[in-house]
């Protein structure tokens, strides 16, 4: 029996999922930031994805990458970034690079992404593709995500691309006076996205709507082996 290879898309039918994606997946469900939209129709997703997934890059859905990990949908990328509401002079902490797709996006709103992650083949992976499409403000550390990265501390806005139980004491304390942290809390199997406000070093929250993300595992978040199963 022959081989049968992944199967790929055209460039025309790239161009057009991405269009659709903008169109449907995130206009009609009230991502209205202008340049959330140009940077989500700019930054190539399919490069983000495995080969065998590249024809599937703009669907309305998370696919697998390597180490059990997802690239989140584009609609749950689209709303977290659009809730940072970055200006373009932030300095952002993202808290799982995963493939790097979101940190690309973010390199087009703010001056500076710091993005930990704590699977060193993802992070290496993830430097090569932003390196190679001259991606230059993104840098990428192997780290505990729950713990932050204190030597760039605080940040303006932070995103955290997996799920905790709380918010990590850590995030917290290194979002700036009047940052915004966007973030999923729940377990396996009930999650919320959320947006914390810090206003005079308290946390006012905003609910912004049901999601699933795979666990955050770290010292303040869940212990490896115990944190449930990858969405």
């Amino acid at each position: 029996m022959p081989h049968i290879g992944p199967v790929m898309a055209s460039p025309l039918q790239i161009e057009l999922a991405r269009r659709e994606m903008l169109s449907e997946q995130l206009r009609r469900r009230g991502i209205t930031d202008r340049r959330v939209l140009e940077a989500m129709a700019r930054v190539p997703r399919e490069r983000f994805v495995p080969e065998e997934w590249q024809a599937q890059a703009y669907s309305d859905r998370a696919l697998p990458i390597d180490c059990d990990q997802t690239i989140s949908q584009p609609y749950i990328v689209g709303l977290m970034t659009q809730a940072l509401q970055l200006s373009g002079h932030e300095t952002v902490l993202e808290i799982g690079t995963g493939s790097g797709y979101q940190a690309a996006v973010l390199s087009r709103l703010a001056a500076r992404v710091i993005t930990l992650e704590r699977h060193p083949e993802l992070s290496t992976r993830a430097a090569e593709i932003l390196a190679d499409l001259n991606i230059h403000n993104v840098e990428p550390i192997v780290g505990d995500g729950s713990l932050g990265w204190p030597p760039a501390a605080p940040y303006e806005r932070i995103i955290v691309t997996a799920a905790a139980a709380t918010c990590p004491p850590a995030l917290f304390e290194q979002l700036a006076e009047g940052g915004r942290l966007v973030l999923p809390l729940g377990d396996s199997d009930s999650q919320m996205l959320e947006v914390i406000h810090k206003t005079a070093g308290r946390a006012q929250v905003e609910h912004l709507c049901g999601c699933r993300f795979v666990p955050l595992v770290g010292q303040q978040a869940w212990p490896a082996g115990d944190a449930g199963e990858s969405a």
